[in-house]
């Protein structure tokens, strides 16, 4: 039986479920089941579930633990193809079929080398009917950190930068200059919180000494690991950002031996290191990614800097741009935007485009 308008209704129901726990489930994405049987002659959804904080337990066995005997004979919906290997727990995939139900319907599958397909073989060889791709793309845009990190061995980047209604970002002298409202600057919040890191140049750092925190209420304790390229170790003791490193994390990449005379106090402060190569005097990005990838580590928010941002998108590393468009203009020495609408790369594709008062959030992610 192919995908019906009730299927594809019920997907999109989970695909908005599993974003309940985005950036809350360690190394495992966020994943959403939904168990849906037809009591009195209507659909009805008698179990759900979504990747607990922290990675476990699974969606599935949430979904179906809540169905109990009402799973025999239903349809299952998963966002992504149920684990087909041992870890912690059993598969997901066999769950399903110990469960009863007689149809599984999916949107993305994992790339996942010990998943791929052989999620799919275990529920077929049981007699499941499965439906695979329901709203793939749209689950996809969700789990993207996930899939890069599985298929690309790195983190998957996505890059924030305001812009002001001339092209700018900022003034050469430092004097900072708002170019957003409230509600935006909220919305770059929301994004913090779905993000495992946030990463700025040292320049900004020192320069604007932000604390890169989430502070929306109540979202508070999803303040991402904050991540500072730093070549040599130039981020000042008293920096916003290392005065907070033990509330919230604070990692520095950088080239500086060991013996570095800045090392210890940074440290004393909570601060951590991750060790990188310089090139040119920069650090080698490329391998950064995959050092975070290798930590469990998804998704990458950069922030900070018209430097930093345009290494990135030199070396082809960005996934997704968010753009936030102010109406003020930045006269005199203003720092032209790495990139805006107009000089977009061809790779990218519009996704969304949102309205908060004067300001527009454009998003684009690589086609």
């Amino acid at each position: 039986m192919a995908a019906s308008a009730l299927d594809r209704r019920y997907m999109a129901a989970a695909i908005r479920l599993a974003r309940w726990h985005e950036g809350r489930t360690g190394s495992n994405p966020s994943v959403a089941t939904l168990i849906v049987r037809e009591i009195d002659g209507a659909p009805v959804i008698v179990g759900r579930g979504v990747t607990a904080v922290g990675g476990r337990p699974h969606a599935e066995p949430q979904a179906l633990a809540q169905a109990g005997e009402l799973a025999r004979g239903a349809t299952a919906y998963v966002t992504l193809e149920p684990c087909a290997h041992h870890g912690r727990t059993p598969p997901c995939a066999d769950a399903l079929v110990a469960s009863g139900v007689t149809r599984v319907v999916a949107a993305a599958t994992d790339p996942d080398e010990r998943v791929s397909g052989r999620g799919y073989a275990i529920l077929r060889a049981a007699g499941i009917e499965v439906e695979e791709g329901v709203l793939s793309a749209e689950a996809e845009h969700d789990l993207a950190g996930y899939l890069t990190r599985r298929t690309r061995n790195r983190v998957h980047v996505t890059l924030k930068l305001a812009v002001s209604a001339n092209g700018k970002i900022g003034r050469r002298d430092g004097v900072q200059v708002p170019i957003t409202g409230e509600i935006t600057r909220r919305q770059v919040h929301a994004l913090r919180a779905l993000s495992d890191v946030i990463l700025i140049g040292v320049g900004t750092a020192i320069n604007d000494d932000p604390d890169l925190t989430c502070r929306l209420p109540g979202l508070e304790d999803r303040s991402p690991v904050r991540l500072v390229l730093d070549t040599h170790l130039r981020l000042p003791v008293a920096s916003r950002l290392v005065m907070s490193a033990r509330k919230a994390p604070l990692w520095i990449a950088t080239a500086a031996s060991q013996d570095h005379p800045a090392r210890e106090a940074l440290a004393a402060a909570g601060a951590e290191f991750i060790a990188s190569d310089a090139h040119d005097g920069r650090l080698a990005l490329p391998e950064l990614l995959e050092d975070l990838a290798a930590r469990g580590l998804s998704t990458l928010l950069v922030e900070g800097g018209a430097e930093v941002a345009r290494a990135f998108l030199d070396e082809d590393l960005v996934d997704r741009i968010v753009l936030l468009e102010g109406e003020a203009t930045i006269d005199g020495e203003a720092v032209d935007a790495p990139v805006t609408r107009a000089t977009l790369p061809a790779a990218f594709r519009p996704v969304l485009s949102m309205t908060y008062g004067p300001d527009t959030m454009h998003e684009f992610e690589r086609a």
